[in-house]
């Protein structure tokens, strides 16, 4: 058998006073109780049995005397049952929300309900219609018919199904008629369910719960109808049964009907319509100048591009499409089109013939020949260009042409020398004789001079020079000098192959005159030749 203190620590935890021990030890159940007025004997169960069979409301009955509202232990401390704590006046026991707190096990899908004392889980979803949830979770189906919850009137039986019910009625349905699923009394079409119900001659009529003959008739053919009193057929006004000729006039003849047709269209006798006419087909070339398009009872004109109808409606005009300014530059219009024209210094695009490009005139397979020396493009034209010193731009605006710095005065030689023009440039030169000779010639060639005879001698030094341009071929004498002594004297200089420039160098020619195997006299010509860096 449990002990006293065994039973209540199985019923619920004790909440201590503030002063209170940390364990509470309750008396014998032979002992005296102090909170008195316990259950004297239990011969076939011990306390806990006992305590649990009650209800909670009535547990504390077992301690009349005492001040606990549900367990009074031992040294006269309260308790609470399980499912309870103990309140902060030691007396009051209150319920426990195990779903605020967490002290439920209920699993996902399930959510947790508070109960006096303990706690239930009941799943989220509902059941539905037709179904109540019980206490394990579980749907179970609702008999309306026993709960008197359906709507059948007294005529009505109930009849119970899962999750609904079914009313059904408690008479039969009379001759005539039939009880459909849902208990309903329906009409039973006899013309169709039984075979020949009338006699021969006859015709079957279905009547509400019942049917009836008919004596056959005349049938009437088309465009007829039987009278109201079926012996007899009349002709059908089709122009009053409704619109048969699709808003055109009807006219209605006997047995039949015809159809009075709106301009542009013709009647077509098998159909017994108003078919639309097909003006350009029918009057081909005839209505409009260019294109024709057919219309719903008529018919229009368009025109091709380039051109737009005229007032008429019928004829084209031409558009004059430079109007709308469609070319880059210049537009010429002409009889159903257009034509874009360009610059000077421009060309037509061949991607879309209306946009004017440059001309790079410079990049021509001609562009060498356009400038003597260097060519840049500009928008619609070009401009040539000289190398930055010894040269000037012609008239002509292409041509580079020399600056004759000597004839100018531009030149930077002293006064003893002598100016020489060359291309791009200029050179000063000095002429000095060797020994025993003396300067000739206004300073251009060197005279030998005998001191013991007191004369100049027959041999002369000639200086000249010559200013060739870079990669020029020569098919006659760039330079000639001539000198006299006795005799004339001509000296020709070609140029055998191109010299690159710029570049300067000295030619030295000689020529001895023999006399009986003995040098009598000589002449040499001293040369200096000045390549230019540019050629024009």
């Amino acid at each position: 058998m449990f002990g006293f203190n065994e039973f209540f620590s199985s019923i619920s935890p004790v909440t201590e006073k503030p002063e209170a021990r940390d364990t509470v030890t309750a008396m014998p159940l032979e002992g005296l109780d102090p909170c008195r007025g316990l259950a004297p004997s239990f011969p076939q169960c011990d306390l806990l049995c006992y305590i649990k069979s009650l209800p909670s409301a009535s547990v504390s009955l077992l301690f009349s005397d005492s001040n606990c509202s549900q367990l009074c232990v031992d040294d006269g401390l309260c308790a609470c049952l399980g499912g309870y704590q103990l309140q902060n006046d030691g007396v009051t026991c209150e319920d426990v929300n195990e779903c605020l707190n967490g002290g439920h096990n209920c699993v996902l899908g399930q959510v947790c309900i508070n109960t006096e004392g303990s706690f239930r889980c009941q799943r989220e979803t509902s059941c539905g219609t037709g179904y109540e949830l019980k206490d394990d979770n579980n749907c179970q189906d609702i008999n309306e018919c026993t709960l008197g919850t359906h709507n059948c009137g007294a005529e009505f039986v109930c009849t119970n199904t899962e999750g609904s019910f079914r009313c059904h009625p408690k008479e039969r349905c009379s001759s005539g008629f039939i009880q459909d699923a849902v208990g309903s009394c329906i009409d039973v079409n006899e013309c169709v369910a039984h075979t020949s119900p009338c006699l021969p001659g006859q015709t079957c009529i279905n009547t509400v719960g019942s049917y009836t003959c008919r004596r056959n008739i005349v049938t009437c053919g088309r465009g007829y109808h039987l009278t109201e009193d079926g012996t007899r057929c009349e002709d059908v006004d089709e122009c009053r049964t409704g619109n048969v000729c699709v808003n055109h006039g009807c006219i209605n003849l006997i047995g039949f009907y015809r159809c009075e047709c709106r301009t542009g269209f013709i009647f077509n006798s098998i159909t017994k319509l108003c078919d639309d006419i097909n003006e350009c087909r029918h009057y081909p070339g005839r209505l409009c100048t260019h294109k024709c398009e057919n219309t719903e009872g008529s018919y229009k004109c368009s025109c091709t591009l380039g051109f737009k109808l005229s007032q008429d409606n019928r004829n084209c005009e031409d558009v004059n499409e430079c109007e709308a300014n469609p070319c880059s530059q210049e537009c010429a219009n002409v009889y159903g089109s257009y034509q874009c024209y360009c610059r000077r210094g421009y060309q037509l695009s061949d991607i879309d013939g209306i946009t004017c490009d440059d001309i790079d005139e410079c990049a021509l397979p001609t562009g060498g020949n356009v400038c003597s020396y260097r060519c840049s493009n500009t928008p619609g034209s070009f401009y040539c260009t000289c190398p930055p010193t010894g040269y000037t731009l012609a008239h002509n605006g292409r041509t580079c042409l020399d600056i004759d710095e000597c004839a100018a005065g531009r030149h930077t030689c002293s006064v003893s020398e002598s100016c020489f023009n060359v291309q791009g440039g200029f050179r000063c030169l000095s002429f000095s004789c060797p020994q025993n000779f003396r300067v000739a010639a206004q300073g251009k060639a060197c005279q030998a001079y005998d001191i013991n005879c007191n004369r100049d001698t027959s041999h002369l030094i000639t200086y000249t020079s010559i200013s060739l341009p870079t990669f020029r071929d020569f098919s006659k004498p760039e330079g000639k000098t001539r000198s006299w002594y006795m005799c004339s004297l001509d000296v020709l200089v070609y140029l055998v192959k191109p010299i690159t420039g710029p570049r300067d160098f000295e030619l030295k020619v000689a020529m001895n005159y023999v006399k009986s195997g003995v040098i009598s006299h000589s002449n040499a010509v001293i040369i200096h030749v000045f390549i230019s860096e540019f050629w024009f």
